[in-house]
C-alpha cells in the first residue's frame, strides 16, 4: 500500500508552534494552498485553490516555524492523515491532514544560508 502526497503551494497562514503535552515534542501546524487552472462549463479559465492542513514534528516543525511564513512558496511531500477528535464543546471533529516528512523552502528564506548563490554567502555567512 501507498500513502504519499506531494504538494507545492503557498503558505496560508503563519506556522503554528507548540509542544505535545506528554512528551514535549514540537509540532507547527500550518495551511497550504494549491492552485490549477482550468476551464468552467462556460469555457472561461478560472483558478481553483484547494487548501490543505499541514502537520510537522520534531525538527522539521522547528525549521517550519523558525523560516516559514505567510506567503511562502514550499514544496512538501508526506502521508494524507483523518482523525477524530473532540472541540472544546466535546462535539466529535473531523480533519483531513498532511503529515509531513519533507518540506523544501523553494524561495530564499531570511537568515537562512544559500550556498548557490555567491552575493548571498558573502552577505550571510555560515
Amino acid at each position: 500500500m501507498l500513502n504519499k502526497v506531494q504538494l507545492i503551494g503557498r503558505l496560508g497562514t503563519n506556522p503554528d508552534y507548540r509542544c505535545t503535552a506528554a512528551s514535549g515534542t514540537p509540532v507547527t501546524t500550518f495551511s497550504l494552498a494549491t492552485s490549477e487552472r482550468r476551464k468552467d462549463k462556460d469555457g472561461e479559465v478560472k483558478e481553483f485553490t484547494e487548501w490543505h492542513n499541514i502537520v510537522t514534528w520534531k525538527s522539521l516543525a522547528d525549521t517550519c516555524h523558525n523560516y516559514l511564513t505567510k506567503g511562502k512558496l514550499v514544496f512538501v511531500e508526506g502521508k494524507i492523515r483523518s482523525r477524530k477528535y473532540q472541540d472544546k464543546g466535546g462535539q466529535d471533529r473531523y480533519i483531513t491532514e498532511i503529515v509531513a516528512d519533507q518540506v523544501k523552502f523553494l524561495e530564499k528564506v531570511k537568515d537562512l544560508c544559500w550556498f548557490d548563490d555567491q552575493t548571498d554567502q558573502e552577505e550571510h555567512p555560515c
